[in-house]
């Protein structure tokens, strides 16, 4: 009777299986530990953000036949949207206040303060920098109240426009508004590009000096290219932040005088809880991502030759 021997296991064969089991239970662990992240993520973001899209292609209404009856219309919204020239009013002043008073405004008086706050003394800049910081954090709801009094007839601004009488929000709204944003945004560019100045390699600034360039030349031909990177940052976060402005307009104007200040977040409001068209309303809200979406990739596009820089 023949005796069957099995073969011994090779050590290979263990030391190769040992970090193969290691990885797997590694993997296993760090999976049992996201769970209640992604959970978190799938019935807070994920879900909601796909019944939003929903509710965009629906007749939904806050009050009326269609509160709870609602149905689903297709592109319905999107038509409406398309031969509503209010709509296309509001994308306008959008595209001026998130222009005006975020990209063009708080970028330049952000630099502005930066680079003052490179020339003069330890005083003056603690004390600039802190009342433009104090602007920054004060509530939303604070500074559109300030900005009201303001514009107000006889209030500051009036009087600094030569216009005592003259209630400015009613006359130039859309200005005074941009001007508040301003003011109360600058800091955060500030704050932003001082970092982004300090980061410019010395020896730089002073072999162009050497060269003779001037202020200005070593300004635009070596400080700003070297921030390109924190300026296109900066500027990402500006437009996302300007884009999706509610408090301070509603709080100021409500959209008015007319729709003279009703950019895209205030129109939605309007749309869906003054005219109880929440399907509409959605749809507008879905716009506006996708408008906010659209530019964050062409600022990430500008700053891809930077990236794949740092990755080399």
């Amino acid at each position: 009777m023949t005796t069957l021997v099995e073969p011994p296991i090779s050590d290979d064969i263990i030391t190769v299986a040992e970090p193969r089991l290691r990885s797997l239970v590694r993997h296993v662990v760090t999976s049992v530990w996201l769970l209640p992240s992604a959970a978190l993520l799938i019935g807070l973001f994920i879900i909601p953000t796909c019944y939003a899209i929903y509710l965009g292609f629906t007749n939904l209404e806050l009050l009326g036949q269609y509160a709870q009856n609602y149905n689903f219309t297709g592109a319905a919204n999107l038509r409406r949207m398309i031969h509503d020239p209010t709509f296309w009013y509001s994308v306008k002043l959008t595209l001026i206040f998130v222009i005006g008073s975020g990209i063009v405004a708080q970028t330049v008086l952000g630099l502005a303060l930066a680079l003052l706050g490179q020339r003069v003394n330890v005083v003056v800049r603690s004390s600039v920098g802190a009342i433009v910081i104090l602007a920054w954090v004060l509530p939303e709801i604070t500074v559109a109240f300030v900005w009201y009094s303001f514009s107000q007839a006889g209030g500051t601004l009036s009087h600094i426009f030569g216009v005592p009488k003259s209630d400015l929000l009613s006359t130039v709204p859309m200005l005074v508004v941009c001007i508040a944003n301003a003011w109360r945004g600058t800091a955060f560019s500030m704050l932003l590009l001082s970092a982004g100045l300090r980061n410019v390699p010395g020896e730089v600034d002073e072999a162009a000096q050497l060269e003779g360039a001037g202020y200005w030349r070593r300004l635009f031909t070596v400080t700003l290219p070297i921030m390109r990177p924190t300026l296109m940052i900066n500027l990402l976060l500006i437009t996302l932040g300007t884009i999706s402005d509610f408090t301070l307009i509603f709080a100021m104007t409500q959209g008015g005088p007319g729709n003279q200040t009703a950019i895209l977040p205030v129109y939605m409001y309007i749309e869906a809880f003054q005219f109880n068209q929440l399907g509409y309303g959605t749809a507008i809200a879905l716009t506006l991502v996708l408008i906010g979406a659209i530019l964050s990739i062409a600022y990430i596009r500008q700053l891809r030759p930077e990236l794949k820089d740092a990755k080399s």
